[in-house]
């Protein structure tokens, strides 16, 4: 099986995530995408997460009943930070007649010399990576892998302090989500 994953903080999920995600699924030859919800990554500040259980429930909200994508939590048991290496090591051992690929958005390109063993990432993994607004591919090698995906310029941060100033976030989150976020006053 063919597993592309989409690691985040997903803080939280927004349309523009579920739209890569399905692009790529629909311009590839994956059978399903895994949303990695990542309790922490190890190049963002952790101040403005919310609690990781919160994060996935949200995503399994927003994937509903799309039987191609799946919510992970594998990196809930695992060691902090969350580093993408690792992950895809376990993963590859727990599933070993799976194919995992990860995406990536181009503006990360330019951080992904700093990742941990990403030479072995490169060597061993494909990487799907969908376009930024003012980014460009920028680092060549057979493992990246361009899509051709909708450009979207929507933020985690600028829905975050939508919700703070009690301003609407409407069309940005799926409704689940936002019913979610709603009833449990998450980011206020």
């Amino acid at each position: 099986m063919k597993v592309g994953l989409f690691f985040g903080s997903f803080n939280p999920i927004h349309i523009g995530h579920l739209i890569i995600a399905n692009t790529i699924y629909d311009r590839s030859e994956l059978d399903e995408v895994w949303f990695v919800v990542s309790p922490q990554n190890p190049l963002k500040k952790r101040k403005s997460l919310i609690h990781e259980f919160d994060r996935l429930k949200m995503v399994e909200l927003a994937i509903g009943d799309n039987f191609h994508f799946r919510a992970s939590d594998v990196e809930f048991h695992m060691p902090r930070p969350s580093y993408t290496i690792d992950t895809l090591t376990y993963l590859s051992e727990q599933y070993p007649n799976h194919q995992f690929s990860i995406f990536l958005g181009s503006d990360n390109l330019n951080q992904f010399k700093k990742w941990k063993n990403y030479e072995q990432i490169l060597e061993h993994y494909q990487i799907y990576v969908y376009p930024r607004p003012g980014e460009k591919l920028t680092f060549d090698h057979p493992a990246f892998q361009e899509v051709d995906a909708p450009l979207l310029d929507i933020s985690a941060t600028f829905i975050r302090e939508s919700i703070q100033n009690d301003q609407s976030v409407k069309y940005l989150l799926p409704e689940k989500v936002e019913e979610y976020i709603r009833d449990r006053k998450l980011y206020l």
